[in-house]
Order: C-alpha cells, then sequence, then structure tokens
C-alpha cells in the first residue's frame, strides 16, 4: 500500500554541482547550486536566489562553470553550500582549492573537481512567483585523464560523482552499474498484447 507524503523535494537523486565565477574584483566565487539540470543537450537551466553572489557575478558579466562533487571533494562542495559569498570573502581561499582562468568562457575552472562544464551565460527568467532562472550554454567539457579510458571515452565508474538526496538531506554514492539504457527494455518492444 503506499501513502500520501503531500508537496515534498523529492526527485531524486541530484547533481552534488559547483558554479563558479569571477566578481567584478577578478575574485573566484562558488557556490554548491541545489537545484540546477540539462535542458537541452548544450544547455543548463540553474534555479537561483537572485541574492547569492554568483547571480551578482553573472549579471556583472561572468560566464560560469559547474564541476560536479566527488567524495574526496565532498566536505568543500558541502562548505561552498553553507557559507555565503556575501558574507565570507575568502571562501574559495579557505577550501584550499585552485582555480584557473577557462580557456572558452569568462569564469573560473575548479582544478581539483575532474569533470567541468564550461557555460557561456545564455539568458535568464524570473517568473510570478520570484523564481530565479539561469540558462547557461555549454561550451565545453573539460575532463581530468582519470576519468578517462585510453581511448578517450568517459570513464564513469573511475569517475565516482557523488549525489545529493533531497529526501535526508544526505550525499550517496553512486553504485555499480544497473544496466544500459536503451538496451533493457528492447523486449518490450516485440512483445505482443
Amino acid at each position: 500500500m503506499k501513502k500520501d507524503l503531500g508537496v515534498k523535494d523529492y526527485l531524486f537523486p541530484m547533481p552534488v554541482a559547483m558554479i563558479a565565477t569571477y566578481g567584478p574584483d577578478g575574485k573566484v566565487d562558488v557556490m554548491n547550486m541545489a537545484w540546477g539540470t540539462l535542458c537541452d543537450s548544450n544547455m543548463v537551466l540553474c534555479n537561483l536566489t537572485e541574492s547569492h553572489k554568483t547571480v551578482k557575478n553573472m549579471k556583472a558579466g561572468s560566464d560560469f562553470t559547474i564541476s560536479l562533487a566527488t567524495k574526496p571533494l565532498m566536505a568543500a562542495s558541502d562548505y561552498f553550500g553553507m557559507a555565503s559569498g556575501n558574507v565570507v570573502q575568502d571562501k574559495f581561499e579557505r577550501s584550499g582549492l585552485h582555480a584557473v582562468p577557462s580557456k572558452h568562457v569568462k569564469a573560473p575552472v575548479i582544478e581539483e573537481y575532474p569533470l567541468t562544464l564550461e557555460c557561456r551565460f545564455h539568458k535568464d527568467y524570473r517568473d510570478d512567483e520570484g523564481n530565479y532562472m539561469v540558462y547557461g550554454e555549454i561550451v565545453n567539457v573539460l575532463a581530468d585523464e582519470t576519468i578517462l579510458n585510453a581511448d578517450g571515452s568517459f570513464n564513469f565508474e573511475a569517475w565516482k560523482p557523488i549525489l545529493f538526496s533531497s529526501l535526508d538531506a544526505t550525499y550517496y554514492e553512486i553504485g555499480p552499474k544497473a544496466g544500459k539504457a536503451f538496451s533493457v527494455g528492447k523486449e518490450y518492444l516485440t512483445k505482443k498484447h
């Protein structure tokens, strides 16, 4: 038997995604984005609070990068979600992480994260409820060689990203492969009604 839980933010799992921008002073700002997703093959959608320093940086002309966290970066990533760049001026420096300028957009690349999406600010949108959304065009993806196979293809098992569960406010590691998409369901394509 199923039980009604009401309205909950239980779309699980969500990536643990860091958004990095440059401030007008050239300083790196980074935040842990709670709500974001792909909305096209080359476009991300970030639902952000407009008062974030990251958003202020975007409005001042910064593009952004999105880096996906792994277990070794969990503590720094969590900190980036707890501390506000509007209050803590040295949030990035406190992490001990390192950034270099992107070659493709006006934004920093955090070197320690093995996978980074370099995004050009595309447009923003505020809905009637006051939600603020930023669309970013993915112009390049950077991958550390440690998460690539010898032939250059992606090695998901070497990457081991963590995920966020809003069900219990917990980070989880991804387990073993469960099945091949667009393959495990083929039996239903030929199944007679």
